[in-house]
């Protein structure tokens, strides 16, 4: 493996979600792999997402979801600007995804990652010079 994989969201939370024992399997070993390797990248954007999505959604105790996200800040987190929200609009623009994959896809790119780990995008397109990959895809 080489270069930065930036994470998206739904990754990390199907960490927690015991409901998809497969998907669950699969992000836990793919985290732990990346984290291993210093590799993996995430954003202010995801902490914040991950952590209401897990407590409000999945039901993890507050406190354990907020020890997870201080994991997760000890590694590589792309932070942004105004001109970077900006950026994110503008590839939203051209791009047609959400405004809120976008601001990923830009985080992303502004990380120099090469992989994006998503369930949302569709896997093997390359948004904005990042590759898209479903870790669940053929599960």
């Amino acid at each position: 493996m080489t270069g930065l994989s930036f994470f998206d969201t739904n990754i990390l939370v199907y960490a927690d979600d015991a409901a998809s024992p497969t998907k669950q399997t699969r992000a836990i070993s793919l985290i732990a792999e990346h984290q291993r390797q210093a590799s993996l990248v995430v954003s202010l954007q995801v902490l914040q997402e991950y952590f209401v999505t897990v407590t409000r959604k999945l039901g993890v105790d507050p406190v354990i979801a907020q020890s997870k996200v201080e994991i997760l800040a000890r590694g590589r987190v792309a932070r942004f600007t105004e001109r970077d929200v900006i950026a994110a609009i503008e590839l939203h623009r051209l791009s047609r995804i959400s405004f809120w994959d976008a601001m990923i896809v830009h985080a992303a790119r502004e990380a120099k990652a090469s992989v994006l780990y998503s369930e949302d995008l569709a896997t093997g397109s390359v948004l904005a010079g990042v590759k898209v990959q479903n870790p669940f895809a053929g599960l």
